[in-house]
């Protein structure tokens, strides 16, 4: 026996001792995991903003030997802002690496959901996922006969006219209502816009049907173009890149310091009052249950 023929077979017995993963050599494709509301801050996890995904994006995109990059949304939405953030990183990079990303709708990708699902070059969700929501809404409540009935008096102060606007303990105001649903249509244009250049002649249905803030099954958003199939990321990317692709999932830090720093610096500048601690806690995960509730979840 040779010592070429001798040193080959010590290899194979040292491989047979490395775990499975070690030691394959089929296509490897990064995997990210987008879950939960977008841009809310919720007890003792912020939801997914720019601060606490742009670190696991960079890494996917720069991961040696990867093939493409498959992102996996379960969010009902949340913040327009912070969903646009994380779509232009995600396609900068695609961009600049020249890497195909492929997109798998889980339980829902609605509203801003839908708009990171945009990110990807080819969408695929479950029959019975829930997509689309292509809309805008804001939420407030209206307090004045109940702090009227319990004998509470508002004094608020502020330098601006329009400081007050939907003030839950004011009257509402016809010209706040107004302003609102301004603001409200320019996003909407914005994401309509997008929707429009990244599916372009893939929508099947009239503007008049798709963008009105309704959602849909898996099933349904296929018919009207919103998805490219109907497929799970295990089984597609098995059909692209054969039955040994490698996956390697890359997640956010989960150190609460980091995760708590990106929670304080993400916020900026708001010139306006924001309850802190416990009560902003308490408040975000209300509000993020309302949002998955409004999709059954």
């Amino acid at each position: 026996m040779s010592s070429t023929t001798g040193e080959g077979s010590l290899v194979e017995v040292m491989k047979s001792y490395l775990p499975a993963s070690w030691t394959a050599s089929g296509p490897i494709v990064p995997v990210l995991r987008f879950t939960g509301p977008i841009g809310m801050t919720m007890p003792l996890r912020p939801g997914l903003t720019l601060a606490t995904v742009a670190g696991a994006i960079e890494k996917a995109f720069a991961m040696r030997g990867a093939k493409a990059v498959a992102i996996q949304i379960n969010s009902p939405g949340g913040s327009a802002v912070q969903s646009t953030l994380i779509y232009k990183r995600i396609r900068a990079l695609a961009d600049e690496k020249g890497l195909k990303v492929y997109v798998f709708a889980e339980d829902v990708a609605a509203s801003g959901g839908y708009m990171l699902a945009l990110a990807g070059d080819e969408i695929y969700a479950d029959e019975s996922s829930i997509v689309g929501s292509i809309g805008v809404i804001t939420a407030t409540f209206g307090f004045t006969g109940l702090i009227e009935k319990i004998g509470v008096q508002r004094r608020v102060y502020t330098a601006g006219h329009n400081k007050d606007t939907l003030d839950p303990f004011l009257p509402e105001k016809p010209s706040d209502v107004e302003r609102i649903k301004a603001i409200q249509q320019d996003v909407h244009h914005a994401f309509i816009g997008l929707v429009k250049a990244r599916r372009g002649a893939k929508l099947k249905k009239p503007d008049k049907e798709i963008f009105t803030g309704e959602f849909w099954s898996g099933k349904a958003a296929l018919e009207l173009g919103l998805v490219d199939g109907l497929s799970d990321l295990r089984s597609k990317m098995r059909e692209v890149y054969g039955d040994d692709v490698r996956f390697k999932l890359v997640q956010p830090s989960t150190s609460w310091f980091r995760r708590k720093r990106s929670v304080f610096s993400e916020g900026g500048l708001d010139f306006g009052f924001a309850p802190g601690g416990l009560t902003a806690d308490v408040i975000s995960a209300i509000e993020a249950r309302a949002l998955w509730s409004r999709f059954g979840f």
